[in-house]
């Protein structure tokens, strides 16, 4: 994978909403009613990301999930980080 210059991740961010670009990473912050539905859609993600055989890197505290993302074989974003960030926001939409 070819990691993605500044521009190209800015201008890839217009593509999903409640992203941000830092520390050569993108983040997102997912607040839910409780633990066990924060729990359910982390347990979606990872069997889809383990699918796409690209993992992010998250916590979990009670109803908050915070994700980033970042190809770390190529030393920055590359485009396998925004298709699973798409992916991401499905699950989150869909619930």
């Amino acid at each position: 994978m070819i990691k993605l210059s500044e521009s190209e991740i800015k201008e890839r961010l217009n593509e999903i909403d409640g992203w941000e670009y830092h520390d050569n990473a993108i983040h997102t912050t997912f607040e839910f009613n409780d633990f066990k539905d924060a729990f359910s859609v982390m347990t979606r993600i990872a069997f889809e990301a383990e699918a796409q055989q690209h993992h992010p890197d998250w916590s979990n505290v009670y109803n908050k999930l915070q994700i980033s993302l970042s190809t770390h074989d190529a030393g920055g974003i590359t485009e396998n980080d925004f298709k699973l960030a798409k992916t991401i926001d499905n699950i989150i939409e869909a619930e």
